[in-house]
């Protein structure tokens, strides 16, 4: 996916930051359809114009970042959200990724790295600043392995929704895992609200650590 066929919406309650970023993602050669103030703003706004990617702020008055990213995430399957943050704090980008947030990036990254960052979202990565990465998948081993969460038999998923998982922790996208399953892309939707209700997961982010925590992202042999 080139730059040019990537649409990004900018959520900042800064103005001169929110059009400084707009302004360098279009002279990089994406899209960028709208911006927004605030996180219900980004709702509403991204709701209409379905981006491919919302460059989202977490801290914007009384507004906030994390329940933006939770609702567009639902609401919009196809639409990635990548964290610009001023905080690098753990807890932030903990509860930025429970809530679907595919990315994470703090706002001392260079303008190559936030370009490099949108285009990677875009494309179905997960991209979080260096040292973040490890923070998120320690803690979600860390919630696996808690006391309570073993003893119960895991759920039993189809051959088609394990089929599913394992490209989800692959990074596809729906429409590529229709293609590579030669099924529909409704049909992958299908399998992939199934497989989350299952698990009781919340999002996709939390389907592919999931299926990282539990090696489905090793299999060698793709299925189809």
């Amino acid at each position: 996916m080139t730059a040019a066929a990537v649409s990004v919406m900018v959520v900042d309650d800064h103005p001169m930051w929110r059009d400084g970023v707009a302004r360098d993602l279009t002279e990089h050669g994406f899209q960028v359809p709208a911006t927004a103030p605030d996180g219900a703003a980004a709702v509403r706004i991204a709701t209409a114009v379905r981006p491919d990617v919302v460059l989202m702020d977490l801290s914007m008055g009384d507004a906030s970042g994390v329940e933006a990213t939770r609702q567009i995430t639902a609401e919009l399957p196809e639409t990635r959200v990548l964290v610009l943050s001023a905080s690098g704090e753990h807890n932030d980008v903990l509860e930025a990724v429970k809530a679907g947030a595919a990315g994470y990036l703090v706002k001392s990254a260079s303008a190559q790295e936030l370009v490099d960052a949108v285009q990677r979202v875009a494309a179905g990565e997960t991209v979080f600043t260096p040292g973040l990465a490890g923070l998120v998948l320690g803690e979600y081993r860390r919630m696996a392995e808690a006391p309570g969460g073993q003893g119960e038999p895991p759920p039993r998923l189809t051959d088609r929704e394990t089929d599913v998982l394992r490209l989800v922790a692959k990074g596809l996208t729906a429409r590529q895992i229709a293609d590579r399953l030669v099924i529909s892309h409704r049909t992958v939707e299908n399998h992939v609200q199934s497989t989350l209700r299952k698990l009781q997961l919340h999002n996709r982010v939390e389907l592919a650590r999931y299926a990282i925590e539990h090696g489905l992202d090793q299999e060698e042999n793709d299925p189809g």
